[in-house]
């Protein structure tokens, strides 16, 4: 088996490629025109291997590097292509909301498969953008890179900034064996929100360690709100955790100056980053692979 990382995912597709065992590992050669179009290139021989390409998909240009690596490989010989691509972007946009507009996720999906034989992907924005896939694909959790993250950081609770996530939190208690609960969130737009403690039964954290736990921060609105109720209400420390640190703008920042820690996994790189989604990564794709 052969793994390849693109530019957006360079460093977790050598993780990858250590956790199967010291997996051939390559970077493509990527260079733009000056028309500004892409140029790939792979090297090596892939004839009838298994190879598997790793590349986020945040920007437009991620996507299109992904689009043409998949083909170069095909074209190199490869007897089966697995995708994996730990940051789906456009997912989001994954239903129709006005008419006129694109299903983005569905969209994407169709062409992220087109050369592909199977895709992996990292805690999508809604598990129904799975349905819209044609071929196998996976959904790798980054809860569990975060609890084993946590498990050596001191730990006493653990709160989803909205009940929308309630079932992040509440497997992330079960690894953890931590208390947790959810707070009530009203949104204002698109960067402003109003949170409040749950009405009944929410767990003391007058005193203790919490961890905010989330699938992705990216303006970090939420996760500044729900700090601030915290340490109003007697929060020890606050940390915050997520599997895609988008953090656009200042948001890091902004974050840093009202939590005591702040960690991600290794989909997007950022300063962050201190949890490997890689095993987990390894572990479908081990289940892929024929022995």
């Amino acid at each position: 088996m052969h793994v390849i990382g693109g530019t957006a995912s360079t460093a977790l597709a050598e993780r990858v490629s250590r956790e199967l065992g010291n997996a051939p590992f390559a970077i493509p050669f990527i260079k733009r025109f000056p028309d500004g179009e892409m140029y790939v290139r792979v090297g090596g021989r892939m004839e009838g291997d298994e190879v598997v390409i790793v590349q986020s998909t945040r920007t437009d240009s991620d996507l299109l590097e992904l689009l043409l690596l998949e083909d170069a490989v095909r074209e190199a010989g490869a007897r089966r292509i697995m995708v994996v691509v730990p940051y789906f972007g456009y997912a989001r946009q994954d239903r129709l909301f006005f008419p006129g507009e694109p299903v983005s996720a569905r969209a994407l999906c169709r062409h992220v498969e087109l050369d592909a034989d199977a895709v992996i992907t990292v805690d999508l924005h809604s598990a129904q953008t799975l349905a819209h896939f044609t071929k196998p694909a996976f959904e790798a959790s980054g809860i569990p890179a975060i609890a084993r993250l946590l498990r050596e950081r001191p730990t006493d609770v653990l709160v989803s900034p909205d009940r929308g996530g309630i079932e992040r939190v509440r497997r992330m208690s079960q690894l953890l064996d931590k208390p947790w609960f959810a707070l009530e969130k009203r949104r204002i737009d698109s960067e402003h929100v109003e949170l409040s403690l749950p009405a009944s039964d929410a767990v003391p954290v007058r005193g203790k360690q919490v961890v905010l736990v989330d699938d992705v921060i990216t303006t970090g609105g939420t996760i500044v709100e729900a700090s601030k109720l915290l340490k109003s209400e007697g929060a020890g420390a606050i940390s915050a955790a997520c599997t895609h640190g988008l953090f656009l703008r200042d948001a890091f920042e902004r974050i840093k100056a009202v939590t005591d820690e702040v960690y991600s996994t290794d989909t997007l790189g950022n300063p962050a980053e201190k949890a490997s989604v890689a095993p987990d990564i390894a572990a479908i794709l081990r289940r892929q692979v024929p022995s």
